[in-house]
This record gives structure tokens, C-alpha cells and sequence, in this order.
């Protein structure tokens, strides 16, 4: 398994735009990306290009065949799979080194064969208003992206030591 602070796992991810933001957000964090095929999309789209700019190159990706095989690139690091049936929230969890975290398809979101292979605890939510379906893919993966950082000091990121700036801001 490839070392990485966090692997992000999208599980045949349909929208280019999505996917290219979640490249962006895993170069701009240091996490490490997974896509799980098939892609709802070709790899050369443009709007994939667009959406990450020129931070592909920043960006660790893995492709793979299917969950399976990313499973076992993973070896045995902790799986947290986000949906709307989730049990338990996001930011109750103890993010360690090495976790994945696991996002469905934007119009479908994870199968439940996928869900039910998971202990009801790594099966994860984000809080929503009631009536609502979902958050967008991008946003919902930059939310549990960021919570796990936060809570491992955002290792290897560029920030300030804690603290009152200058400005009478608490960081």
C-alpha cells in the first residue's frame, strides 16, 4: 500500500467537474486518490481537466479496475464509507494515518452490497437539513477531507502554530 496521510476513495464517480475538484482538494491536502472504474467519464475530459486545473501533477491518483482490487492496494487501512444511510457522524470518528475515505456515485451513492461489508460504525454521515437528498460530491468529500486533517494537526500543511494572529483571530 501506498503510504498517505488519507486515501480518498470515489466509487465510479459519473461527473468530470466533481472528480476534478476532489483532485484539487487532495493536492491542495496531500491526500491520496483513488477512482474506482468504471468512470462515468473520459480520464482526457475536459471538463475533469478544467475543474483541476493544473494540479493533476500535484496529485497522487490511483485507478482501479474495481473495489476489489483498491481494497487490496489498501491493505489494511480503516475504511469509512460516507452515505445518507449512515449511522454515525463524521466528525464523531478518530481519523488515524492511513484511513480511506469512501464516496459513492453523485445520482446513486454507494451499493448497499458495499455498505453492508462494513461495520455500522464506519459507515458515516454528514449532517443535512431534512428534506434534503444530499450534498454535492466535491463538497461532501472537502468537509470529511478537512475534518480528518484538522484532527491529525493537518500533518505536512503549511500552517500557522496555534494561537492568537495578529489580526485577534484564534487559530
Amino acid at each position: 500500500m501506498l503510504e498517505s496521510f488519507l486515501h480518498v476513495i470515489l466509487y465510479e464517480p459519473e461527473i468530470p467537474p466533481n472528480t476534478g475538484n476532489i483532485i484539487r482538494l487532495c493536492a491542495n491536502t496531500g491526500a491520496t486518490l483513488h477512482l474506482i472504474e468504471p468512470l462515468g467519464f473520459a480520464w482526457d475530459d475536459r471538463r475533469l481537466r478544467r475543474a483541476g486545473l493544473d494540479y493533476h501533477e500535484f496529485a497522487q491518483v490511483h485507478r482501479h479496475a474495481d473495489w476489489a482490487s483498491c481494497r487490496a492496494f489498501l491493505g489494511d487501512a480503516h475504511v469509512f464509507a460516507f452515505s445518507t444511510k449512515g449511522t454515525q457522524f463524521y466528525h464523531d470518528v478518530a481519523y488515524q494515518p492511513g484511513d480511506a475515505l469512501l464516496f459513492g456515485p453523485e445520482t446513486r451513492g454507494l451499493p448497499a452490497h458495499l455498505l453492508n461489508s462494513l461495520p455500522a460504525r464506519q459507515v458515516l454521515r454528514l449532517p443535512m437539513r431534512s428534506g434534503q437528498r444530499s450534498l454535492n460530491l466535491s463538497n461532501a468529500c472537502a468537509v470529511a477531507v478537512f475534518e480528518a486533517w484538522r484532527q491529525m494537526d493537518y500533518c505536512g500543511g503549511l500552517h500557522s502554530p496555534r494561537g492568537t494572529g495578529s489580526d485577534g483571530i484564534l487559530w
